[in-house]
């Protein structure tokens, strides 16, 4: 299959659309945890439903957008953090296809696997671009663990692991529930054949 083929069959009509409707749902909802100070994200469900539904590579594009989008529209820190939003959409639609969003404790797993290469992009750009604080509510984790005599590299793992821990198992299980509820002939229209199986 040719580049091109491949793009097509990844990417139709019906994907694009819902690609842009996702990164809506991200923005907004990720807006309102940012200004509530939660202590978790919620600004990737759109980018694992379309990695669940489309594929890994629709849901790394859904991530990569998003970010770079709610960059240029407010958050400069959401900018920086596009290569993350990219693996959490691939990484969802990977395990689409190992099977782990046919059930809720599957999601589960899924949430913990994102949460694993979450962690290993995001950690580098927390520590290196913005010295370990970016302003989100998982900051208070930062400090603490800080103030507790932790060092600066271990302070982000940490705050990165536990908050992303919560915030990924959390949107895989929403994810998974959102994708039950929709019609089977919704799910069938998808380019990933066993989509209609969720």
């Amino acid at each position: 299959m040719s580049l091109s083929e491949r793009f097509k069959k990844d990417f139709s009509t019906f994907t694009l659309v819902f690609i842009a409707v996702a990164i809506v749902i991200n923005i907004a909802v990720g807006q309102l945890v940012s200004l509530l100070k939660l202590p978790i994200f919620l600004d990737s469900i759109g980018t694992v439903l379309v990695g669940v539904l489309a594929g890994p590579w629709a849901g790394a594009a859904t991530g990569l957008l998003t970010n770079l989008i709610w960059g240029v529209i407010s958050s400069p820190v959401a900018a920086a953090f596009a290569p993350v939003a990219m693996v959490i959409g691939f990484v969802a639609g990977l395990c689409a296809q190992y099977g782990l969003f046919k059930t809720w404790w599957q999601a589960i797993i899924a949430g913990i696997i994102i949460t694993v290469f979450n962690a290993v992009v995001a950690v580098p750009i927390r520590l290196y671009m913005f010295g370990g604080i970016t302003g989100s509510g998982a900051d208070f984790v930062t400090s603490y663990m800080l103030a507790l005599g932790r060092d600066l590299f271990g302070s982000v793992v940490v705050t990165v692991f536990t908050s992303n821990l919560l915030d990924k198992v959390v949107t895989a299980v929403l994810a998974w529930g959102l994708i039950k509820a929709l019609p089977v002939r919704t799910r069938a229209r998808f380019t990933r054949s066993d989509a209609a199986a969720y």
